[in-house]
């Protein structure tokens, strides 16, 4: 469907005006002339319906006559200044050196291709590429060491079945804090309201928050325990690789009590389906922004009732392929 605006000469045509003096037609706009034209109405009166000139609905329409298409001939518009091998030398580039800044991919392009290239082409060049400049994830730093345990750590339990994952009691704990003004990411402005102070985001540098710990299992969500004051081995007994978590008191308390504990590799955080389950609930808070701690404890209680089984089912069925991935990278981090 084609549209129109008011302009000082009458009703132009949407697709004239975007494309601008000497600009190639679109396909759509086109196919509308041929189809009109196999209808019988003549040149002058589709040149007149859809806003353009008799010479370019006639060289169309010959151009259909002649081949039986309606796509512009090769080698018609602006040469492109990087060609097919050209991109491929500048994909491989990006690839390689994926933390450059635009800046940087252009200097190296003008000197490695001994052309004269803006910021603007290279953008160009990395769409048609099929690269984009995103943003980058967050994954906890990992030694040689660490990769090499976890490497291991994923080979020793490969072989558990989902059954078997299904049967172990998933805790953790986890910090949540209260939301001090808009906190979005984005911020509806113009260019010049960078500097007005509704379009600033606030931070605090010690905002009021909560130590939430909880623990689920395939079976459903478990009771859910919220601290509020300072946390040591005597007050708070988990176990994990933390230090609180690993003194005298805790494993002591756990012997005495027969409670079997699964050994676990650190920094492995995508192995363990309570993380999603606490990124799940961190996503709700910034969606309701609770202003207050009581607020927050409310929210958190709700959103920690209100997981469905199905979605710990399909985070426990996921274990044995995170630990597929580990092993496949390496020990590396995942995408989970």
């Amino acid at each position: 469907m084609i549209g129109y605006e008011k302009s000082l000469s009458g009703w132009q045509c949407l697709s004239e005006v975007k494309m601008g003096r000497g600009s190639p037609i679109p396909p759509m706009l086109r196919r509308k002339i041929v189809e009109q034209y196999q209808k019988g109405v003549s040149q002058r009166k589709i040149a007149k319906s859809l806003t353009l000139s008799s010479s370019t609905v006639h060289n169309i329409i010959q151009r259909f006559r002649e081949s039986g298409t309606i796509s512009v001939r090769k080698g018609q518009g602006r040469k492109t200044i990087l060609d097919a091998r050209d991109l491929r030398a500048l994909g491989r580039h990006c690839i390689t050196y994926r933390n450059a800044t635009v800046m940087e991919i252009t200097t190296w392009a003008q000197e490695y291709f001994q052309k004269t290239l803006s910021v603007n082409t290279m953008h160009r060049a990395n769409r048609r590429c099929r690269l984009k400049l995103y943003r980058s994830k967050k994954k906890p730093y990992l030694n040689m060491m660490q990769k090499r345990r976890r490497f291991l750590w994923a080979k020793a339990h490969l072989k558990w079945t989902v059954a078997k994952w299904k049967t172990v009691l998933w805790s953790d704990e986890s910090k949540f804090e209260v939301l001090f003004g808009n906190l979005g990411r984005h911020v509806i402005r113009t260019k010049e309201d960078k500097d007005n102070p509704s379009c600033y985001q606030r931070s605090v540098q010690k905002p009021a928050s909560l130590m939430v710990w909880g623990f689920m299992s395939v079976c459903g969500m478990g009771s859910l325990h919220i601290w509020k004051g300072t946390i040591n081995a005597e007050r708070y007994i988990q176990h994990d690789n933390a230090r609180p978590h690993t003194a005298s008191i805790t494993t002591s308390w756990l012997r005495r009590r027969r409670i079997r504990v699964l050994k676990w590799s650190a920094c492995s955080l995508d192995l363990s389906s309570i993380e999603n389950i606490w990124r799940i609930i961190k996503r709700k808070m910034r969606q309701r922004r609770p202003k207050t701690v009581e607020q927050l404890e409310a929210c958190i209680r709700q959103e920690w009732d209100n997981i469905p089984i199905p979605k710990l089912e399909q985070l426990v069925s996921s274990v044995p392929r995170r630990l597929q991935t580990v092993i496949k990278r390496r020990g590396d981090a995942t995408q989970w």
